[in-house]
């Protein structure tokens, strides 16, 4: 009588879980705006055809989906993102290999305005190669792995995860800025786009004068020898903390 008690409450339990993982992963309106207003921030551009899609991949702007070991695409027309998303494909990918055994899949990448579905917003983020869709997993255990993972991105603030019914899948959009920081803080690596220099990499995408941090700086100093406010600085860069590491590239906002 016990175990079957304790079973039946470690199902429930578990039921719970997964059912509260798919609850913060609902789509809104104001999850739309959430992206939408990222996209804008990072300076990403919307791109309206495939062959400006084509040309920015050309100009090393976006990298190229190929698929590995850990994940594959399916009809994918499309398969060009942004550094910062590819990143997040890989490792995505290889920690749900390693605890389902199956490959993620792949079913959607950067897509032009001109290709935009019938049920899409116009607030799609799609056209900047920040966002991926992914097939929902068949096999339950999975499936809630991915929720539960999606979700604790999702609520790190380094992504923005919805699941969506009709057709059944999981669209993600990754935050450039935010999630390289996530990445770089658990000493991992970030893939740069062709175009951008080791100087600019970890520099937010937005103009101005930059500067590069070097060892024995602090937040306080640089603000107290460009004249500006500690906030300021925090605000120009997106950093939700004063810690700045050597070699980070900050952008100096003019003094107000």
């Amino acid at each position: 009588m016990y175990r079957r008690i304790s079973l039946g409450l470690l199902i429930i339990s578990v039921s719970l879980a997964s059912d509260a993982a798919a609850q913060s992963l609902r789509g809104s309106r104001t999850s739309v705006d959430l992206m939408y207003r990222q996209a804008r921030n990072h300076e990403l551009h919307f791109y309206e055809t495939s062959a400006g899609v084509r040309k920015a991949a050309e100009r090393g702007e976006f990298v190229r989906l190929r698929g590995n070991a850990d994940y594959q695409l399916a009809n994918v027309s499309h398969p060009y993102v942004l550094p910062a998303t590819e990143t997040f494909v890989n490792r995505l990918a290889a920690q749900y290999r390693a605890a389902c055994g199956e490959k993620l899949v792949v079913t959607s990448a950067v897509r032009p305005k001109s290709l935009r579905l019938a049920n899409s917003t116009d607030k799609s983020v799609h056209p900047t190669g920040m966002a991926v869709d992914l097939r929902k997993p068949s096999k339950g255990s999975c499936l809630s792995w991915l929720r539960r993972t999606l979700s604790s991105l999702d609520g790190a603030g380094v992504i923005e995860a919805t699941e969506e019914f009709r057709p059944p899948h999981f669209h993600v959009a990754v935050f450039p800025n935010p999630y390289r920081r996530y990445v770089l803080a658990r000493g991992g690596t970030v893939r740069v786009a062709a175009r951008e220099s080791s100087s600019t990499a970890d520099a937010p995408a937005s103009g101005g004068r930059t500067y590069r941090v070097r060892k024995g700086d602090s937040l306080w100093a640089i603000a107290r020898r460009n004249r500006v406010s500690v906030e300021l600085i925090q605000s120009a860069n997106d950093l939700s903390s004063t810690n700045i590491r050597a070699g980070q590239v900050l952008r100096i906002p003019e003094a107000r």
